[in-house]
């Protein structure tokens, strides 16, 4: 077996490719770059613990946007897997698709399932530079991030953290994406 190494706060998010529905791509962290995110490896749209977070996120995506924060979804599913997903729980935020779930583990820690081969449920609050703020690791069903904390948290690094001191350590990524604009819907966000 690979020893895999988990990924701690204040270490930069590995670069991951990841695919989206018709063709799209999403490279992170950059295309995080700028923005708190969240970063969610789900183990399949057959996993009914999975559907109730992927939901659960996207009932919390307003007070997300609102605070300028990101939110992003993978698995192994397939893409025609991966709309279905989309279309039933009708979520607003980019879903990736066709993960190579030893590649992922191998740059992130994250635990894989043997037989069949999939990502446990794996989750990154990332800063707008980049770095890991924190890691939720689970090694089987239960066990993975919930809106109300990840918003809590983010809430409470944005007022006690001054703007001057907030991870200086590391330089800025160039954003990818328009920082300034505020949308109403995630899909708006990713176009």
């Amino acid at each position: 077996m690979t020893q895999k190494t988990p990924l701690h706060p204040g270490e930069p998010f590995p670069t991951l490719t990841v695919a989206l529905p018709e063709g799209r791509t999403l490279h992170l962290p950059d295309n995080l770059a700028g923005h708190y995110g969240v970063v969610l490896f789900y183990r399949g749209s057959w996993c009914p613990y999975c559907n109730a977070q992927l939901r659960a996120f996207q009932r919390s995506l307003d007070r997300f946007v609102d605070m300028d924060t990101l939110v992003i979804a993978l698995s192994v599913d397939d893409e025609a897997t991966t709309r279905d997903l989309i279309a039933k729980q009708g979520l607003q935020f980019p879903v990736g698709h066709s993960a190579d779930a030893r590649a992922i583990a191998a740059a992130t820690g994250a635990f894989v399932n043997d037989d069949p081969v999939y990502l446990q449920s794996t989750g990154f609050v990332l800063d707008p530079g980049g770095g890991v703020v924190v890691s939720v690791y689970s090694s089987g069903a239960i066990g993975r991030l919930v809106p109300d904390d990840v918003i809590g948290l983010i809430r409470y690094l944005r007022e006690h953290s001054p703007p001057a001191d907030r991870h200086e350590w590391r330089q800025p990524r160039r954003p990818a994406v328009d920082t300034q604009a505020k949308p109403s819907s995630m899909r708006a966000r990713w176009g």
